[in-house]
């Protein structure tokens, strides 16, 4: 057998190094991603698998639940004064913010009350009594409730204290914990107030602190062994799409035993997606959806009460990157990594431009130390007024991805439009606002979330077939690729797995 010319194994070499490259999507300009996002799989929403809550007890009162509650013998609703750090007081004639008080949930029948400023309402002793206040940072003891419902009108509660009395209203500007005994309901019980349930979150924190550390270890190993299967990255691979974009939560960098409520066994699940992936021939966007200190303050990213204190600290933004470090790690070999998002959807103003760029800097120095050819993907701010915010950073850094959400829903000004203004704003608005973030020397534009969804009522099924089209078309025109939320919902527009099986979208 002849020997190779240096020539010839020279040639080899780079035609072998292009077939890696070009079978990676690396370094091809005509490969762009179409991707599935696995919503509601290893970071709860509960509006996408509502049954998952079913099983709680107590179920309404999850941390995060917003209750407003009106003294049925004074007439008015418990306010915390000047939003937090004062008194109490029952003298407001409507409910919004201060009147509203957010739930942590100690167990299923005792609570602690967060006011507007992040204080706990409390016990103080006083010459009149016991009078409530709200001035802890910290909840303990005193700050512990037990809320009682009417067995015939579970919208009629009472309030019973650690002391073991009820609050109770004795006038518009004193409320204390000092009535003792039954009652009868009556609307003469200054003991009884009316409760309004204002809002309520249904993430990753509410669903297993609902359950607590004895069921939900059960609860969560079952939805993650069976919400997503092997099966469906087959079905997925074979309709046209070639990647799935997976959220994932902090605690999974804790697995297998991540700080409470969370439980672990995550991990596990995403080890297995890329085996699937790898055995389907597709790609994987790691999508860090929820952060430490939750991002936008969403149960999406796993917020507890609707707070936002991701960014705040630089050891909070170390924290993270530790995050991405584990997980780039763990991945980098996997022929199925593709690319890796540094966070979801960081909302402006809580979310500081600067505090954003910092952590995307240290985020994608955490992924190039394991991996030279991962994309890194970095979330424009929501509620920013400047898309292109993030170009001074991305601009300057190899393989980085500017990923945008295009949802045709969540502003008032789509309620009132018809099928084809919604087509039109596609072909239109959402056209302009991609082109203005896929530049020829910039980062690459993906389109991470967008669905064929909208707020008309009794759209054809035809509707809905030009309506995803249409997205189809524009959003293909980013220069990384798109992804659909989300494989699997309840709702059915929501589900790309129903769209396309029911025939409202062909890939």
């Amino acid at each position: 057998m002849a020997m190779c010319s240096t020539r010839q194994l020279l040639t080899t070499c780079v035609v072998v190094a292009l077939s890696f490259y070009l079978s990676h999507g690396r370094e091809n300009p005509s490969f762009k991603i179409k991707a599935v996002n696995l919503g509601g799989w290893l970071v709860t929403e509960g509006w996408i698998k509502p049954s998952l809550f079913d099983g709680i007890t107590n179920k309404d009162f999850l941390d995060g639940t917003g209750l407003q509650f009106k003294s049925v013998t004074v007439g008015k609703y418990l306010c915390a004064e000047a939003g937090g750090g004062n008194i109490i007081v029952a003298n407001r004639t409507s409910a919004s913010g201060w009147e509203t008080f957010s739930l942590w949930r100690i167990n299923a029948t005792n609570f602690n009350f967060r006011v507007f400023n992040k204080q706990f309402v409390g016990l103080e002793t006083d010459g009149n009594g016991i009078e409530i206040v709200a001035v802890s940072s910290t909840p303990g003891r005193s700050e512990t409730f037990e809320i009682v419902r009417n067995s015939n009108d579970s919208s009629r509660v009472r309030i019973k204290a650690s002391n073991g009395f009820f609050l109770q209203a004795k006038t518009e500007e004193l409320v204390t914990a000092d009535y003792a005994g039954e009652s009868k309901w009556g609307d003469d019980d200054p003991s009884v107030f009316v409760m309004n349930i204002a809002g309520r979150l249904q993430g990753e924190f509410q669903v297993t602190n609902g359950y607590g550390p004895e069921l939900a270890p059960g609860v969560m190993t079952d939805h993650w062994r069976t919400f997503i299967v092997e099966d469906d990255f087959k079905f997925i691979s074979q309709n046209g799409i070639n990647a799935v974009r997976i959220p994932v939560g902090w605690w999974i960098a804790s697995d297998p035993t991540p700080p409470q409520p969370y439980v672990g066994g995550s991990l596990r699940a995403l080890d297995n997606a890329f085996v699937w992936a790898q055995n389907h021939g597709l790609k994987v966007v790691i999508d860090l959806h929820a952060a430490p200190g939750s991002q936008n303050g969403w149960e999406h990213s796993s917020s507890r009460d609707g707070s936002q204190e991701w960014g705040q600290t630089d050891a909070n933004i170390q924290q993270t990157v530790d995050v991405i470090d584990f997980l780039a790690a763990r991945y980098a070999k996997s022929p199925s990594l593709y690319a890796v998002e540094l966070i979801n959807e960081p909302r402006a103003p809580g979310a500081s431009l600067d505090s954003v760029t910092k952590y995307y800097k240290a985020g994608y120095d955490a992924v190039r130390k394991h991996s030279s050819t991962a994309y890194v993907v970095m979330s424009n701010r929501l509620s920013s007024d400047d898309p292109r915010e993030l170009f001074p950073l991305a601009s300057g850094l190899t393989g980085s991805v500017i990923d945008v959400h295009y949802y045709n829903l969540f502003s008032d000004v789509f309620n009132s439009m018809s099928v084809q203004q919604n087509i039109d704003f596609i072909n239109t608005n959402r056209s302009a606002d991609l082109s203005f973030v896929s530049t020829s020397n910039g980062p690459l534009s993906f389109v991470g979330e967008w669905v064929a969804e909208w707020a008309i009522q009794g759209a054809t099924k035809e509707d809905y077939q030009r309506f995803a089209k249409a997205q189809l078309e524009v959003f293909g025109r980013a220069t990384f690729g798109w992804a659909y939320w989300t494989l699997k919902n309840v709702n059915n527009h929501w589900s790309l797995e129903w769209m396309i099986k029911n025939g409202y979208i062909k890939l």
